[in-house]
């Protein structure tokens, strides 16, 4: 049998499924000494990977295996999904232990989603200090900047030069890991400005704090939402900004780190409400993932229902020109595929603001036109290829006629349906393909068929 490091150097950096088998062959084995000779050079956010890939029932026995080898860096990786499932079936005191061991913005991460009962007696089994800090951060709303920033910072007086801030950086105990500027306060702890760390060692040590800081500070309210806070530093090109409490005092620090996350995490979000599965994952059980998309696809039923009925209307000529039924899907389907395009631009727009009141027009218009420049190629092509197949240019100009139609329809509705729910304060993302894919097959159909009907019957 091949060594260890035999093992390590037959395989890619990365996570693999060569890898995940000597990993799952270890666990199996019992053979812990193995496992985390096997595991100890991999990256937090790899071992993450690693245990999303194990099956549910070992993703703790694997865990617990390591013992004190674990890094709990790694819990903060964790998708949502796979961290529930490990920190279930942690021991309080174990989860406490490395909890305690994280960034406050990271402890909340891990803790925000357990029962009151366990998260207690989690939080018991920390130091006094970090208690309070997350308890300070839980208590502010999902996805605010009170949950994301962090409590580890560097605050001076106003009235310190620069030698005194050096001085004090260097002898403190308590310095993070990780900052890019200081942060200078009054005395009552209320934000002054920043000191950029280049400015900082640029600076004489005999140089006052307040006269080389920066006033124009974007310090964001506690209650400030996460996707507002990705706004400010993707608009302003921060890498760190501070986070006041209602009072005006600083509270703590978001970094670039945590935006980034956030980032990913709306993507993302807006992708999967895109196809109706917000809060589907690969990680989630069949019967969670059930319940997430059921109540979407029953809308989706409800609506196919209603241009079925606007099918039903024109029975008798669909009988008496079977033609038209095989032509009905490509109206409908053209209709949808350009009215989606239009809809993940303007979600996309209206998530990035780049969509606003004072330009929702002019993008409305810009749309409906690139759709009706879009039909009259279609248009033409599909009305010559169905006048040619069915020896009927009638009909070839009545689908073409409808085409057209339709894609200005679905150009026209897939701008204004986002941008209607989100004047109603609806995330746009989430109802508005269930909605354009009706108003599409409804238009299609109603068109196509009502000029069928209308002119070769």
């Amino acid at each position: 049998m091949a060594t260890i490091r035999d093992e390590r150097e037959l395989i890619a950096p990365t996570v693999d499924r060569a890898f995940l088998d000597i990993v799952t062959e270890a666990l199996d084995d019992g053979d812990h000494d193995r496992l985390r000779e096997l595991v100890e050079p991999l990256h937090a956010a790899d071992m993450a990977d690693l245990i999303a890939l194990l099956p549910s029932d070992e993703r703790a026995v694997f865990v617990q295996a390591l013992g004190g080898d674990f890094d709990p860096e790694v819990l903060a990786e964790l998708d949502e999904a796979v961290r529930d499932d490990v920190v279930d079936h942690l021991p309080a005191r174990d989860l406490a232990a490395a909890v305690s061991q994280l960034e406050t913005y990271d402890a909340v991460y891990v803790l925000e989603d357990l029962d009151e009962d366990k998260r207690q007696e989690v939080l018991g089994g920390l130091r006094a200090e970090e208690r309070v800090a997350v308890e300070e951060a839980l208590a502010y709303p999902e996805d605010s900047a009170g949950r994301l920033m962090r409590r580890e910072l560097v605050a001076v007086p106003q009235f310190w030069t620069v030698g005194q801030t050096i001085d004090s950086l260097r002898s403190r105990d308590d310095l993070p890991d990780e900052f890019h500027e200081i942060f200078v306060v009054d005395p009552r702890y209320h934000l002054v400005g920043t000191v950029a760390l280049g400015q900082l060692l640029r600076s004489g040590r005999d140089v006052l704090m307040q006269d080389i800081l920066e006033e124009d500070q974007r310090n964001i309210k506690v209650t400030t939402d996460q996707e507002e806070v990705a706004y400010l530093f993707k608009q302003y090109n921060l890498m760190s900004a501070a986070v006041t409490d209602g009072e005006g005092r600083l509270a703590g620090v978001i970094t670039i780190d945590e935006v980034v996350d956030v980032i990913t995490e709306e993507a993302d979000e807006d992708m999967l409400a895109l196809g109706g599965v917000s809060d589907g994952d690969v990680n989630e059980s069949a019967l969670t993932v059930t319940r997430a998309r059921l109540p979407w696809l029953m809308v989706n039923l409800l609506t196919a229902v209603l241009s079925a009925s606007v099918i039903g209307l024109f029975e008798k000529s669909i009988e008496k020109l079977v033609a038209l039924a095989v032509l009905m899907p490509i109206v409908a389907s053209m209709g949808g595929n350009a009215g989606t395009q239009t809809m993940t631009v303007t979600v996309r727009a209206l998530a990035s603001r780049d969509l606003t009141a004072s330009n929702a027009w002019r993008v409305v218009r810009k749309e409906v036109l690139a759709n009706l420049m879009n039909g009259v190629v279609l248009a033409t092509f599909s009305g010559s290829f169905v006048g040619f197949w069915f020896r009927d240019w009638v009909l070839g100009a009545v689908i073409a006629s409808a085409l057209l139609f339709n894609l200005c329809v679905a150009g026209l509705f897939g701008a204004l349906i986002p941008l209607g729910f989100k004047r109603l304060n609806i995330d746009p993302a989430v109802a508005s393909g269930v909605f354009l894919t009706t108003v599409t097959d409804v238009c299609g159909f109603m068109g196509f068929l009502g000029l069928a009907a209308w002119i070769i019957l």
